[in-house]
């Protein structure tokens, strides 16, 4: 693999190829992200992606715990906001997220490495998802039928991905009335939307 020469090496490199796999993950799926796709998008040297990282499955592992972290940075914000169901929603929402949660999903089918990631990273996730929502729900009275916290969050998460998966094939058919019946619950107990501080 090596050509004999020395791999010129920047600091930035190994941000630069996460940036560059995401990217292409987000716009052309795992299957396009090889170690030349993923080097050439950054505008490196090939050699560079296994000298940082060693393997595909360990970029593609630290590539998944970056978006992680990101992600329990914003939950954590959505969650201490004054409508954290609110901002829940809306974070679940974040399309580009999303999309490349599912390509995590599809990419767990063939690589262990990255289910054990998402394992855990779920788990910790549901865990503080879970203790927030039941302090929220116990502050604020629910009109009928009352939801469970559990509950709540598999229906906000469910939908969202669900949805986004099906505008992918052009599908629509009920998108607005499932958006309708989350967003009823949202209003049935923390209130309309508020505007959020810009």
């Amino acid at each position: 693999m090596s050509s004999g020469r020395p791999v010129p090496v920047d600091e930035g490199s190994p941000a630069a190829l996460l940036d560059a796999a995401e990217k292409i993950l987000i716009e052309e799926g795992y299957a396009a992200a090889s170690s030349r796709r993923v080097a050439g998008e950054a505008g490196l040297n090939a050699a560079l992606v296994y000298y940082y990282f060693g393997t595909m499955d360990d970029l593609f592992v630290a590539l998944f715990r970056r978006g992680s972290d990101r992600s329990f940075q914003r939950l954590q914000e959505a969650l201490s906001a004054d409508q954290p169901l609110w901002s829940l929603w809306e974070a679940i929402n974040d399309r580009s997220s999303t999309a490349l949660t599912l390509e995590f999903i599809a990419l767990a089918n063939h690589r262990k490495a990255i289910r054990s990631e998402i394992s855990s990273s779920a788990l910790r996730f549901r865990r503080m998802e879970l203790d927030a929502v039941t302090e929220v729900l116990a502050r604020h009275p629910q009109q009928p039928p009352p939801v469970s916290p559990a509950a709540l969050i598999l229906l906000m998460g469910s939908v969202s991905r669900f949805l986004l998966m099906e505008k992918a094939f052009d599908v629509t058919v009920g998108h607005e009335d499932a958006v309708a019946m989350v967003e009823g619950y949202l209003t049935a107990i923390e209130g309309d939307r508020r505007p959020t501080a810009a």
